[in-house]
């Protein structure tokens, strides 16, 4: 019960501030921007896109390491992490990327599920600045949760609020990009609200970076995925088991 009460305080506090921040946002048809929390890094791409990285049942069980990481972006994965999404970008300046769902038990590292996605619609980039259209590279945790529609059984705290809606303005295609959100930490205060405007490294880094729902295109620097996707996601990812986000073009993730 106090669980509940606590979920129910946090949604009620976010409310009125998460409309205003949806406010002062950009978005619509074409290269709309836009990010709910205060920044312009949000967007929605949707369809499925080849380039999964492991295909056969015995490449995506028991592995050593995520596949297709180097020891650069491997050794920023916390050691106490048993969950990692892995978005592997097609290119540098390409907006199609792959999904996928990586859990770590006894004898290794279990792909749990693979979905098409989208990224930045200018690519990666290693230096992400607030407005550039580009999904920053790196690791990420993932802690907080939320949307518009009521939880469809998260671990992680979710903030069921109507402040997630775009605002009129945008395309018809968002309406529902954010249904359902999965903040990434970056540049964000971990343990709020994904609706939490604040910005640790100044306005200029950018923000709102989120895992949400696909509307079938590049994004301004979130990374989207199908519906049934992004429930699977919000059901499986655990805080138990400190899940974290591994993210990039295919060339950057290898360094």
């Amino acid at each position: 019960m106090a669980g509940t009460a606590g979920r129910a305080i946090r949604t009620a506090a976010v409310a009125a501030a998460g409309l205003v921040l949806l406010a002062g946002c950009g978005g619509g048809a074409g290269g709309g921007t836009g990010g709910a929390g205060g920044s312009r890094d949000d967007g929605a791409g949707k369809g499925e896109s080849p380039g999964d990285p492991a295909h056969s049942a015995s490449a995506t069980t028991h592995l050593k390491n995520i596949p297709e990481v180097g020891a650069n972006l491997r050794s920023r994965i916390p050691a106490d992490s048993r969950q990692v999404v892995a978005v592997y970008g097609r290119g540098a300046e390409a907006a199609d990327a792959t999904v996928v769902l990586y859990d770590k038990g006894a004898n290794g590292w279990d792909r749990k599920g693979s979905w098409a996605a989208h990224n930045g619609k200018r690519g990666w980039t290693t230096d992400h600045h607030e407005d550039d259209r580009r999904s920053p590279v790196g690791v990420f945790p993932l802690t907080d949760a939320g949307g518009v529609l009521a939880d469809p059984g998260a671990k992680l705290p979710y903030t069921h609020s109507a402040a997630f809606a775009p605002p009129a303005y945008w395309s018809p295609s968002t309406r529902h990009d954010f249904d359902h959100v999965v903040a990434i930490n970056y540049n964000r205060v971990k343990g709020t609200s994904p609706l939490d405007g604040t910005r640790p490294e100044g306005q200029s880094k950018g923000g709102g970076i989120w895992l949400h729902l696909d509307h079938g295109s590049g994004t301004s620097g979130c990374v989207s995925v199908s519906r049934s996707g992004m429930v699977a996601l919000l059901r499986a990812l655990d805080p138990a088991r400190h899940p974290v986000v591994v993210m990039g073009d295919k060339a950057h993730l290898l360094r």
